[in-house]
């Protein structure tokens, strides 16, 4: 028997306030639609343009007076079903080159438009804007999406399996003009073909939906309709557009070259003056196949990664930013586990909901190519990547070598994935990563995945993993395995899911991230979205939910780590967000292990149970100024901890932006105490939407420095930029210069 059951009264508790609550709540009224009736009638003809259309926002051209137009757009927040508070006109049109849409978003009041960033790659939470997904396979699973702002900022995303994932880092050809008058704001979007993959046929048929944010009103509405639950990534519920005749993928082949002058200097070293090139090729080798080609990788114009401070025994986990890995990265997503965050106040660290956020193991990370433990890079030689889709099969094969550095020996990785579509919405595929040291053994590791749909929002997912290594490298017993199955169900009142995984104390993935090794992990997660009938004009929804995290040691080693969460969030209609909870946890300790290793404060063996009490606050994130505010005490081992959270941002205009927030740990132990402050600061200034400058100050008394990167972005054609960076890390205590450098980088697309 487990002398470590999860707590079962809590749970049974839970559900019968959830039950007495959402007695008095909203009924969930979807304003009588029935949605695929809906989107089956959602259907637009194709329809060539007669002539050249210009990107000013105006409309004026002829072509638009015969264009289709997709209108009457419906609500799926905050009133699902209803018609949207001013409505939006959308006209398509197309020619040999690229397809064209003409945007018309009505508002009696322009004034109240709210436009906060002028970047590409905006936030397109905080403003006004419009969005369109295109399911150019018509597969509906996977598709590109498109998004704007009133003046002209622009976004754009790869999204596969209908949003499982999202990669906003990839980056199409595609141009826009806008333009806000009396009676609201237009827009005219080009996005030629060369941007999209399709398949071969000759007569087109691609899934098509439109988003509307008006965002004073916090007010999403769409053409084909969505329930709440669901966003603009849900394609399966898209509409139609029809007709498409003689299309061209255009360019097969673009070529990207780089010049880059570097000058870097390390405290007690003389100055490293560094000049090189590269250069990235994209072949098309079909409509739906891409090969790219890379030599010389350089990442330099990177965004530096936000510090973290570790109060765990645990990796921390940092995300992945260099485009090229990023770009088609879903095609290498392996499992499918439960949305983590749900309810908006799960992050970790000391800044959302969660004391100890656990971090998934992630079967390929591609963070371990080309970046050290510390984040250091690495540099690559070469390296060459196929993605893309060929009937309904995804393939995916990187291969990449890293040069040597320091006490890093040349190293080759490879990663393969196949997944075939199977079932109305559901996948099957295998992936093997193999990463091969000069010198040194191999390591390998092989898995399979399966993730299903049934029931529009009932997902069952299984992963399973073995990796190969030779004993030498990886000493010690047990096995060699991993696996996981797991659920999710989501509908506009109940959102649960649960994950049962295990990782064998052997199982080595090089080229993935395991935080943890020799562990079975049971978890379960259980909210009610309320909305109550009381007070619609300014509370949007209560989320009351628990979550139970269960890790015990393999063969019967016992309990290493309970953690659970008892959160009660409220949204209020213009986004502000307050949320309250406990966070108990239960820590088992085999060995000492430092907490703070600088100061000498170590965690000693033995179990330890300990609460944390919390309160947040984020307020309206559209308004001129807006606050993120976090507080939370309690236990913390054998000791105590405070830690708070102050953060603001002052939006000036659509042209500067300032952010700054401290994190605070204040902790008491009895091998001593220490306080951290992590402080970050932004600032952001948007000359136009094609030259930003971003600057990235960061202060951490953990590691005693001050650290600051400030980038200029001058883009001066289509995926063409011409970068300046400045990077600089100082000691905070002798103020002396630990590092420096400056970057000058050039990229010029060419396309034949």
């Amino acid at each position: 028997m487990n002398s470590n059951p999860l707590p079962v009264r809590p749970l049974v508790c839970f559900l019968i306030l959830a039950a007495l609550v959402a007695s008095g709540a909203q009924a969930q009224d979807n304003g009588g639609i029935d949605y695929e009736t809906a989107r089956r009638e959602r259907r637009l003809p194709a329809k060539q343009a007669s002539g050249p259309i210009a990107l000013d926002g105006k409309l004026d051209e002829p072509s638009w007076a015969g264009a289709p137009i997709a209108k009457d757009f419906v609500q799926n927040d905050p009133r699902e079903g209803e018609p949207a508070t001013y409505d939006t006109e959308v006209k398509l049109l197309y020619d040999d080159r690229a397809i064209y849409i003409g945007v018309f978003a009505r508002d009696p009041e322009p004034g109240g438009i709210i436009v906060n960033e002028l970047r590409k790659d905006f936030n397109t939470s905080t403003a006004d804007g419009f969005q369109v997904v295109i399911d150019t396979f018509h597969d509906e699973r996977n598709g590109y999406q498109f998004a704007i702002n009133p003046s002209g900022a622009k976004w754009d995303s790869q999204m596969s399996n209908e949003g499982r994932d999202n990669n906003s880092n990839w980056d199409g050809i595609w141009d826009v003009g806008t333009r806000i008058a009396e009676d609201g704001w237009y827009a005219e979007i080009e996005i030629p073909f060369k941007t999209l993959k399709f398949g071969p046929e000759q007569m087109q048929t691609w899934g098509i939906n439109f988003q509307r944010r008006l965002r004073r009103k916090n007010e999403n509405s769409y053409w084909s309709p969505l329930r709440r639950i669901h966003q603009l990534s849900r394609v399966s519920m898209a509409g139609t557009y029809e007709g498409l005749q003689g299309l061209k993928p255009g360019a097969n082949v673009r070529v990207k070259p780089y010049a880059l002058a570097n000058l870097n200097k390390v405290a007690g070293t003389s100055l490293d003056k560094d000049y090189n090139g590269g250069f990235d090729v994209k072949y098309g080798v079909t409509s739906g196949l891409t090969w790219d080609f890379t030599v010389n990788t350089d990442f330099s114009q990177v965004e530096a990664d936000e510090q973290q401070v570790n109060l765990t025994r645990f990796s921390l986990f940092f995300p992945e930013k260099r485009d090229f890995f990023l770009e088609n990265s879903g095609v290498f997503q392996f499992g499918a586990g439960a949305d983590r965050g749900a309810g908006g106040g799960g992050g970790g660290g000391g800044g959302g909901g969660r004391q100890n956020q656990s971090q998934d193991m992630v079967f390929f990370f591609s963070r371990q190519i080309g970046l050290s433990a510390a984040g250091d890079s690495i540099p690559l030689l070469a390296g060459t990547r196929l993605t893309g889709r060929v009937g309904g099969w995804s393939l995916g094969a990187l291969n990449i070598q890293q040069r040597e550095k320091d006490l890093t020996p040349s190293t080759n990785f490879t990663a393969l994935r196949v997944r075939r579509d199977i079932l109305a919405n559901s996948d099957i595929g295998v992936m093997m990563l193999n990463k091969d040291p000069q010198g040194a053994d191999h390591n390998r590791a092989f898995g399979a995945d399966a993730n299903f749909r049934f029931f529009r929002d009932l997902n069952l997912n299984f992963a399973a993993a073995k990796s190969e290594s030779p004993v030498a490298r990886v000493p010690g017993s047990g096995d060699d395995w991993y696996s996981k199955t797991s659920f999710s169900y989501r509908n506009n009142f109940w959102e649960t899911r649960g994950a049962y995984q295990t990782i064998g104390s052997r199982f080595n993935d090089e080229m993935g991230f395991v935080p943890r090794l020799g562990v079975d992990n049971a978890e379960v997660y259980l909210g009610a979205h309320i909305r109550s009938k009381r007070f619609p004009s300014w509370l949007r929804e209560t989320f009351p939910h628990i979550q139970i995290e269960n890790f015990v040691k393999r063969n019967g080693g016992g309990l290493e780590s309970r953690y659970m969460d008892w959160h009660w969030p409220i949204s209020f209609q213009n986004s502000t967000f307050i949320e309250a909870g406990i966070n108990p946890n239960v820590e088992v300790i085999d060995q000492r292990f430092a907490i703070n290793s600088r100061r000498g404060i170590f965690v000693e063996p033995g179990r330890y149970e300990f609460n944390e009490n919390f309160i947040l606050a984020n307020t309206n994130s559209a308004a001129p100024f807006s606050m993120n505010l976090r507080y939370g005490n309690g236990e913390f081992y054998d000791g105590y901890r405070r830690n708070y959270l102050f953060g603001g941002t002052f939006r000036l205009n659509q042209h500067l932006n300032l952010s700054l927030s401290d994190s605070i740990n204040d902790i008491d132990l009895p091998s001593g105490s220490f306080a951290t402050h992590l402080i970050t600061g932004r600032v952001n200034y948007y000359f136009s939407t094609k030259v930003f400058v971003n600057a990235l100050v960061q202060y951490n008394t953990d590691t005693n420095q001050w650290s600051s990167n400030v980038r200029l972005d001058i883009i001066h054609r289509p995926l063409s930029d011409i970068y300046l960076v400045y990077n600089e890390r100082h000691d905070s205590r002798s103020g002396a210069m630990l590092s420096r450098a400056v970057i000058a980088k050039v990229t010029y697309l060419l396309a034949f």
